[in-house]
């Protein structure tokens, strides 16, 4: 860690400094510039990070050498980490391929939406039985007989499931039927419920918030992490910003960046990240460009009628073109698209 002290800190506020770092027990290295004084603080950074150091008379800027997501940097676990959804690969060249409709809906369109995207490539199949919506009078979900039929169409197809889970007390009855846990972007700092799923070692996906910057995105990784749950995949589905063209901003440079910073996988969602069907496909195979590990893509049979976000839904067939894209992107890169297994895990 390295501390900037201000332009006019006095001998005696240097000292004050020097002295507060050795009784935490760390060494220092003082370097006088001509117009700066820099305080290099070698040691246990953790020993530090609940320190108000930057309270400290004559201190300008505290600045981090190590990141504060100690489980999620790359620093931690040099090589990719590969999550295991029951059988379905995602990371370390491995690509997950997540499809299906917004929410969970009748049973005869949930299973015709199922065996379009396994026979398109889809290797997992979603859908959200408990649904956060922005109004409390809109569809909100079909509850517990939503990841019934969930589990019931997975286990159909060899597919297995992702849904989201918005409540820590609704936790273990989720983990229950899915094969992965939906964190979503409204819930990505609810660090009660990141805590809840990290006790459960299902697999964990976790979305970026609307306003989340990467660390705060690596942050909660690391609190579901923190609980002994390695089995985490992050997934960028669009920041809020000015332009009102598409429902959010896509951010495909948050890719290589989470690459760069953590071992963990992520993947694209172009479905809430541009909210327009016609920019899913170039988005979702930018998204694989980048090094995306994955591609999360919302299908419905009938969007005029689906319960919830019907408007940025592809088309069965229209998914089975951007999925055969997809494919040859993926062997292009020299990666894979993970296959179903021959029976759920």
């Amino acid at each position: 860690m390295i501390l900037i002290l201000k332009n006019k800190a006095t001998d005696g506020q240097i000292d004050h400094v020097l002295a507060r770092v050795e009784e935490l027990g760390l060494q220092h290295h003082l370097s006088r510039g001509t117009h700066r004084t820099i305080v290099g603080i070698i040691g246990d950074e953790d020993k530090l990070r609940e320190e108000p150091l930057r309270a400290i008379s004559g201190v300008a800027e505290v600045i981090p050498v190590l990141p504060p997501f100690k489980l999620a940097s790359i620093d931690a676990h040099p090589d990719p980490s590969v999550i295991d959804v029951s059988g379905v690969k995602i990371g370390g060249g491995n690509l997950g391929m997540i499809a299906g409709p917004c929410s969970v809906e009748e049973p005869d369109r949930m299973f015709r939406i199922a065996e379009s995207v396994a026979e398109s490539g889809a290797n997992l199949f979603r859908g959200g039985a408990y649904k956060p919506r922005t109004s409390p009078y809109a569809f909100q979900g079909t509850g517990e007989d939503g990841l019934k039929l969930l589990r019931e169409v997975g286990d159909k197809f060899s597919m297995p499931v992702v849904t989201e889970v918005t409540d820590p007390r609704l936790v273990e009855l989720v983990a229950g039927y899915a094969d992965m846990l939906q964190v979503g972007a409204r819930n990505m700092q609810n660090f009660a419920l990141l805590t809840e799923v990290g006790k459960t070692k299902r697999p964990v996906l976790l979305k970026r918030g609307m306003s989340a910057t990467i660390t705060d995105l690596l942050m909660c990784a690391e609190y579901i992490l923190s609980q002994g749950n390695p089995n985490v995949v992050l997934c960028e589905r669009g920041i809020k910003s000015f332009d009102p063209s598409t429902r959010n901003l896509f951010d495909v440079a948050a890719v290589p960046m989470v690459h760069s910073l953590s071992h963990l996988p992520i993947i694209v969602d172009p479905s809430h990240a541009t909210g327009r069907p016609d920019l899913i496909p170039a988005c979702a195979l930018a998204g694989i460009a980048a090094g995306a590990d994955g591609v999360h893509v919302e299908v419905h049979d009938c969007p005029e009628v689906a319960k919830s976000d019907g408007p940025q839904a592809l088309l069965p067939e229209q998914y089975a073109e951007l999925a055969g894209q997809m494919r040859k992107m993926a062997e292009l890169l020299g990666k894979q698209i993970s296959p179903l297994p021959e029976t759920l895990v």
